[in-house]
Formats: structure tokens, C-alpha cells, sequence
């Protein structure tokens, strides 16, 4: 078979997500692997008083896109902004742009949803699942489509323990559900929300499953593949190692954790903590695209599915994500910390309540008295609000273990010759876990928080300040128990001198016995 980039030679893509973090990532790895890709057509809507064209000029421009900008200085060229709203009917498209994309596309990748877990029902139905429906009511009228490539998530079906590649049957009829939407109030549809999406965790689940029943049954007609990414972080290796521009998922919570915000969150340590780079999944993707492109004349009857996870293939779990977090962020502090970084995972909820308390509430509560006796506005309760309400969203996904087939991913990947195997690499059996998790802390810094290196050591002074801080107020705090509470009490004292003799005994039992092995 013709490899990756000349599969790509000559043709026209419809990218659409291209500002979100899998997309950007999409049109700069295309773009620069497969240079004689003849165009990219990015659907794109008005946002924050910044037109379409602007917005991708503001992503091109960033750091992402440095190595691009290198290599090919003239790559702007290629990329033909189209505005669009995939929220409103017909996508919001003119008759004349219609015409132009049923003329010329080859591959379409739908990488645009709203990925709030907290979204309502109506606004990610009408974004995950009517988008998704409307472009392919489009795909189907275009003369040259090749691949229509659809980005769903692992967790779409995450009430199940084992998750096979296939697409299952939706938990209602998303024609129904659209058609119901469209009578009932805001009311009422926060009322059935609870209802419709069951077992699930939040609207965001629910949505994308009816998205890929969806595919399976809009696009019959056509050449269509499903990737499934799991927790999506950081890049691996490409353009560079950890590379990440926003909160989003993991990406926030290890920031508050490297700030020493976040201390306590309701995890199990021994949970799979199925992070997946955002270059492992953008090279699946075009890699399944030209896949599904090349055997177009011989496509199996039903969709093809990729579950691109890592927990089958190359374990990490939550407890060793919590240390390395540690760890890191010891070494290259964030600077202006508030406390050490010191996070724990707590798998019992009353335990992991109380912690979050002694942690997070009542330190954040003296924060603030503080502020407003010295005449600052008080922030930190705010914060820790809005952190609390964020880790609640992703407590269902740090507490369980899911099992995921990835035989379609095995597959595609032994059907990649040698050199495209190296270009589009997403064998993540040769991931190497502590590298990968230093680069994403190091990533943080440089390139969310926009952090310069030579602030390191200024940062290391710093956290050695708390730290002292720390000690030395645990200090204070066992004197004034101790004159206190327990030389006030004979009982107290005599229990302090009994804990105090039986540590002695224990050490010195263990200091006879390891010298009579000796």
C-alpha cells in the first residue's frame, strides 16, 4: 500500500475542531508530515469578538506551530478558513460553500464537541450529536469523500466494565431525543437529564455515544471510522515533548497539585489512570484515515472502531500519577506556590471528606481572614470552590478501572511500513511514564502558565521557604498541644509516656534483631 503522505498527496481535508487542543494539534501534524496535502478547509465560528480568520491566525502563531513555521514558512497557504456554526441548521454554511465542499473534499475529520462535563443536555446534544448528524447529511453529498473520520472518547460507554470496538446500541433514539428537544423547556429537560443518562456520569458521555450510533447509521453509505481516545494530555514526543495549552482534564489538576492548592481528591491508587498523549492519538487518527482511504473499495460492513488507550498495553495508575506529580513539581517548582506540593488520592469518600477539609477548606478559610484583616480582597475560598466542584466531575473517572479491546489499533499499527511507523508513531509500549510525566510538568510551566526557566531557581527558594514555614509551624503547633492538653493531664501524660516507651521498645527490639543477623 502507498505510504501515509503519499496517500495524503493531492487531497482536500475538512477539519473541523481546529481551535480546540486535538484539533490544532490534527492540522499542525498534517500539515507538517504529509506536506503535499493540497488543502485544508477549517470550519470555524465568530468567538469573542475575533473573526474566523483571526483565530487561526492566533493559533498558527503560537508555539505549536514554531517547528511547522520552520520547515514550511509559506504552510498558512494551505489552510482555507470557512465560517461556520455547527450548532446552527445547515452549519450555518452558504449554498455556495456548500458546493464547493461537495466539489472537492476527500477526508473529513470531525474533531469539534463541547467537552464540559457539566454541559446541559440540550447544548451538548446540539453540538455533539445534531453537528455530527448535519455533517454527515453534507459528507453524503460530496462526489469525492474518501474517509470520514469521527473523534468520539473511550468513556462513551463507560457504564460498561469491558469495552469492545464496536458501536453499541444507543440508550434512546437520538432522532427521538433531537425531536423532543425541541418542544420541551430548559425546565424540563433539566428535570429528565438524570433520567435519560442513567448510569453515566454526565451529559458528555451520554452525547457521544448517540454521536457514534449516529455515525453508524447516518453514514452507512459512506467510508466511516470511529477513534476513541481516553484521557487525552500533553505530547509525547511531537512537535515537542510536553506540549499542552490549557485546564482542561488532567492538565488543571496538576497545576493546582504543583501550586500546593490540591492536596487531597478522591481517587484509587490502584486505578488505571488510562492517560493517552495528544500525539499517540493524532497519529492513530490519520493513521486509521489513510487506512480506511487506501481499502475504501473493500470496507467492512460495519464501522470501523479504534480504542486508542493505554492501560491494556502500558499500565500507570493513579497512585504512581500522584507521586510523580510530587516529585516533579519538588524539582521544578511553579513559582509563587502557596504550599509544598504534597498531593494524596483518598479511594474512601468520608476519609477523603475529612482531608479535604483539613487541606483545602480550613487553610483557605485562614487565607482569606488574613487577606481581610490586612486589607486584600479574599480570593482562595473562591478557588477552592471551583477546585472542588472540578474534581467532583472527575471522581467517576479516577475511582474505576476499565477494561478496553484495542485489537483494531494492534492491527492498524502492523500495517504501517517501517518509516511511517516512525513518523506517525503511537505504539505507546514505548512510552516511558516518569519521562513522560516530567515533560507534562515541565510542559505546564512553560507553556500554560508561560513560565521562563530562569525563574527556577527564584521558585526552589521559594517552596524551601515554605517548607521551612511548614515545619516550623508543626513545631509551634506540638508545643502548644503539649502545654496545653498534655501537661495540664496527668492521664494525657502518662498516655504520652506509654506511646513514647512502646515507639522505644519497638526501635530497640528492631535495632537487637538486626544486629544478631549480622
Amino acid at each position: 500500500m502507498v505510504s501515509i503522505p503519499e496517500y495524503y498527496e493531492g487531497k482536500n481535508v475538512l477539519l473541523t475542531g481546529v481551535t480546540g487542543f486535538m484539533g490544532k494539534v490534527l492540522l499542525e501534524k498534517l500539515l507538517r508530515s504529509c506536506p503535499k496535502v493540497n488543502a485544508v478547509y477549517a470550519l470555524v465560528r465568530h468567538k469573542a469578538g475575533l473573526t474566523p480568520e483571526a483565530r487561526i491566525e492566533e493559533i498558527t502563531n503560537c508555539k505549536l506551530f514554531d517547528r511547522l513555521r520552520d520547515e514550511q514558512p509559506d504552510f498558512r497557504a494551505k489552510i482555507i478558513v470557512i465560517t461556520s456554526d455547527l450548532t446552527q441548521p445547515e452549519l450555518d454554511l452558504s449554498e455556495p460553500i456548500k458546493e464547493k465542499l461537495r466539489e472537492c473534499i476527500n477526508i473529513i475529520f470531525h474533531c469539534a464537541a463541547t467537552v464540559r462535563f457539566n454541559e446541559t443536555l440540550r447544548d451538548a446534544v446540539k453540538l455533539n450529536v445534531t453537528a455530527t448528524q448535519q455533517l454527515l447529511f453534507l459528507a453524503q453529498q460530496m462526489k469525492n469523500l474518501e474517509v470520514f473520520m469521527h473523534v468520539s472518547t473511550a468513556y462513551a460507554y463507560c457504564n460498561r466494565k469491558q469495552i469492545e470496538e464496536v458501536v453499541y446500541p444507543p440508550p434512546v433514539d437520538p432522532k427521538k431525543l433531537i425531536d423532543c428537544l425541541e418542544w420541551m423547556d430548559d425546565g424540563l429537560v433539566n428535570d429528565i437529564t438524570p433520567k435519560l443518562i442513567g448510569d453515566r456520569p454526565n451529559t458528555y458521555t451520554f452525547t457521544k455515544a448517540l454521536a457514534e450510533y449516529v455515525v453508524q447509521q447516518e453514514g452507512a453509505k459512506l467510508n466511516t471510522a470511529i477513534i476513541r481516545p481516553s484521557i487525552v494530555g500533553a505530547s509525547w514526543k511531537e512537535p515537542f515533548p510536553g506540549w499542552i495549552d490549557n485546564f482542561n482534564g488532567p492538565s488543571g489538576l496538576f497545576i493546582a497539585a504543583g501550586k500546593g492548592i490540591l492536596r487531597t481528591m478522591r481517587a484509587s491508587n490502584d486505578a488505571l489512570a488510562d492517560l493517552v498523549p495528544v500525539d499517540v492519538v493524532v497519529n492513530a487518527t490519520l493513521a486509521a484515515a489513510w487506512y480506511s482511504g487506501v481499502n475504501r473499495y473493500n470496507r467492512p460492513r460495519n464501522v470501523m472502531v479504534y480504542n486508542c488507550t493505554t492501560g491494556g498495553t502500558n499500565p500507570f495508575h493513579w497512585g504512581e500519577v500522584g507521586d510523580l506529580i510530587n516529585l516533579n513539581f519538588t524539582l521544578i517548582p511553579l513559582e509563587n506556590s502557596l504550599m509544598h506540593p504534597n498531593l494524596s488520592f483518598q479511594s474512601n469518600p468520608l476519609l477523603c471528606r475529612c482531608w479535604t477539609t483539613v487541606n483545602h477548606t480550613v487553610p483557605a478559610f485562614l487565607l482569606d481572614l488574613l487577606l481581610r484583616l490586612t486589607g486584600h480582597k479574599p480570593w482562595m475560598m473562591k478557588t477552592i470552590t471551583r477546585l472542588h466542584r472540578a474534581m467532583m466531575l472527575l471522581e467517576y473517572f479516577t475511582s474505576k478501572t476499565w477494561i478496553w479491546n484495542t485489537e483494531n489499533v494492534t492491527m492498524l499499527m502492523n500495517q504501517l511500513n517501517p518509516q511511517d511507523k516512525k513518523t506517525f508513531n503511537f505504539d505507546v509500549r514505548q512510552l516511558h511514564w516518569a519521562e513522560y510525566m516530567e515533560n507534562y510538568c515541565m510542559g505546564t510551566k512553560k507553556y500554560v502558565l508561560n513560565e521562563e526557566m530562569s525563574g527556577l531557581p527564584a521558585a526552589r527558594k521559594h517552596l524551601n521557604k515554605l517548607r521551612n514555614i511548614r515545619y516550623g509551624f508543626n513545631t509551634v503547633l506540638v508545643i502548644l498541644i503539649w502545654r496545653i492538653f498534655i501537661a495540664r493531664s496527668q492521664m494525657a501524660r502518662n498516655i504520652w509516656y506509654f506511646v513514647v516507651s512502646l515507639c522505644y521498645k519497638f526501635l530497640s527490639y528492631f535495632r537487637a534483631s538486626s544486629t544478631m543477623r549480622y
